[in-house]
C-alpha cells in the first residue's frame, strides 16, 4: 500500500472504524440526540461544537488538496450552525462524513511527493504534517466526545 492509501486509511478508521483504539467517531455518535449534542458539561465544549470543530478543518484542509485557496480562521472553528431539532443534528452529522470520505479520498489519490511538500503557506509545514495533524486532531477531539458523553449518560442516571 502506498503511503498516501495508508494515511487516508489512518483517517477512515478513526471516522469510520477498524482503527488500533477501537474508537471512531461515526459510532461514537450514533447514539447522540440533538439535546445532548447541546448540553453543556462543566466548562467543556458539547458535543456539537467539537464535531463542527473536527469538520471544519477537515473541510479547510479538503479545499487546499482540491486545489483551493486556505479559507480557515481559527476563530471560526468552533461556531455551529444552530442546532434546534434532531434534522439540524443529522445535517450536521451528514457533512462530516461526507467531507471526511471526500477528504480521505483525495488523500489516497495525492501523489506520494506531495506530502513533503509545503501545505498552501511553508509556514504550515507539509502536505503530511498537516494531514496527520487532522488526523491526530480527530482522537484528541474524539476522546473528549467519549468522556462528555459517559458525563452525559451518568447524569442522566442518576
Amino acid at each position: 500500500m502506498a503511503l498516501p492509501e495508508q494515511i487516508a486509511k489512518q483517517f477512515r478508521e478513526v471516522y469510520f472504524g477498524g482503527n488500533w483504539t477501537a474508537v471512531n467517531l461515526k459510532e461514537s455518535l450514533a447514539d447522540v440526540s440533538w439535546q445532548q449534542a447541546l448540553t453543556k458539561v462543566d466548562s467543556f465544549n458539547t458535543i456539537a461544537a467539537l464535531v463542527y470543530h473536527t469538520t471544519y478543518y477537515v473541510s479547510a484542509v479538503l479545499q487546499v488538496l482540491q486545489g483551493k485557496t486556505l479559507e480557515a480562521k481559527d476563530a471560526y472553528s468552533f461556531n455551529h450552525p444552530p442546532i434546534r431539532a434532531q434534522q439540524d443534528w443529522e445535517s450536521l452529522l451528514d457533512k462530516t462524513w461526507t467531507d471526511a470520505e471526500l477528504f480521505a479520498g483525495w488523500v489516497e489519490r495525492l501523489p506520494e511527493n506531495k506530502l513533503w511538500e509545503d501545505f498552501s503557506d511553508k509556514k504550515y509545514g507539509t502536505y503530511y504534517r498537516n494531514i496527520h495533524g487532522i488526523i491526530e486532531h480527530t482522537h484528541y477531539h474524539l476522546g473528549q466526545i467519549i468522556l462528555i458523553k459517559k458525563m452525559l449518560l451518568r447524569a442522566d442516571n442518576k
